[in-house]
């Protein structure tokens, strides 16, 4: 466990002799609010060594280093999110072992699945939901944590390969260039929307209203204890409520201590107080009708990809996601489809 400033910069010495690195990272959210950095894997040729962001440390000196190199991760969209959250992070070649697996048309993705498969070992899974926050780390989770990168490095040489020999390296490069940009997107938290959680649309005006209100007191008691909102209360007891209190019926409250159970009920008790004209609306999306031309686009274009896919050995999705396919039926020029994909479905390319 790499801990203090001086075994970094040793790190970094050793790392800066290296041409590519093995990356991966845990983070808390599972067990806070504030979701923090806890951990960084790293493997290299030489050795495997966890960096530990709760020290302190300045990690600047290993971004910079690493990022000069060729990084590997699997599944490398949210290390890439979190890792930025940390310093400047921007890797100037990176290979993503999920996305190789992908386009070689492999059954499993995951990363235990592809140890297996490589190297006939099986990976355990218990720690995956542990707390990263916690020091000294466990035996058991140094060991798990490790096994992130320890064979990472292996298992892209031979996606690779796999990839090259396929022709399917520039199909990589693309759906890797749009992941990386997908990560740099910020996206704002609409809070007219975010409390309309999964089921609540079946629920009547009244009970949206409730549930609203008990959405945002549950962010405020998560924010203020550090904890998931799921620790506070969890969504099914929150529309079970709403939906209960709203019809006048009898409801229990989820278990919580004095304190939050009082100010539970209380919010509770205001948001019944709600008048009809602040229920929530349901807002119409209004979704452009299909066209006849439109569907049989459509459905030209699924038929061509099944027909291709199924040539290829690859899952249909992967060739053309449903929605994108729509959207390409209904405007010829979007986005919506890379450019590896369109050339193969028989479409224009655009630059």
């Amino acid at each position: 466990m790499i801990a203090d400033q001086a075994s970094l910069a040793e790190l970094v010495g050793r790392l800066a002799g290296t041409s590519q690195i093995a990356l991966d990272t845990e983070a808390d959210s599972l067990h806070c609010y504030f979701e923090k950095l806890c951990l960084i894997q790293v493997s290299a040729e030489g050795g495997h060594w966890l960096v530990d962001p709760l020290a302190g440390l300045d990690l600047q000196p290993l971004f910079d280093v690493v990022c000069s190199r060729r990084l590997v991760f699997h599944g490398a969209d949210y290390d890439l999110r979190l890792l930025r959250r940390a310093g400047r992070f921007d890797p100037e070649g990176l290979f993503d072992t999920m996305i190789a697996a992908r386009l070689c048309g492999r059954n499993g993705l995951g990363l235990a699945a592809l140890v297996e498969d490589f190297f006939g070992i099986k990976l355990s899974k218990a720690s995956q939901k542990a707390n990263w926050a916690i020091r000294p780390l466990s035996d058991q989770m140094v060991e798990y944590a490790l096994n992130d990168t320890r064979y990472l490095l292996e298992i892209a040489a031979r996606l690779e390969t796999d990839l090259r020999e396929l022709g399917r390296w520039e199909w990589f490069e693309e759906s890797r260039d749009r992941m990386i940009a997908s990560t740099r997107e910020v996206k704002e938290r609409d809070d007219n929307s975010v409390w309309r959680i999964s089921g609540s649309s079946a629920l009547p005006p009244r009970a949206q209203a409730i549930l609203r209100i008990l959405w945002f007191w549950r962010d405020a008691e998560a924010r203020a204890w550090d904890r998931p909102p799921f620790h506070v209360i969890g969504n099914e007891d929150m529309l079970r409520v709403a939906e209960q209190a709203s019809k006048g019926s009898e409801y229990s409250t989820p278990r919580m201590n004095g304190r939050r159970k009082k100010s539970f009920e209380v919010v509770l008790a205001l948001a019944l107080q709600i008048p009809e004209n602040e229920w929530p609306k349901m807002e119409k999306v209004r979704r452009k009708r299909s066209t006849k031309d439109h569907m049989v686009r459509f459905e030209a274009l699924k038929k061509t990809r099944d027909a291709v896919a199924a040539e290829l050995g690859l899952d249909p999705a992967i060739l053309a996601p449903r929605g994108a396919l729509e959207m390409t039926a209904a405007e010829a020029d979007s986005t919506a489809l890379m450019k590896w994909q369109r050339r193969l479905l028989g479409l224009e390319t655009h630059a």
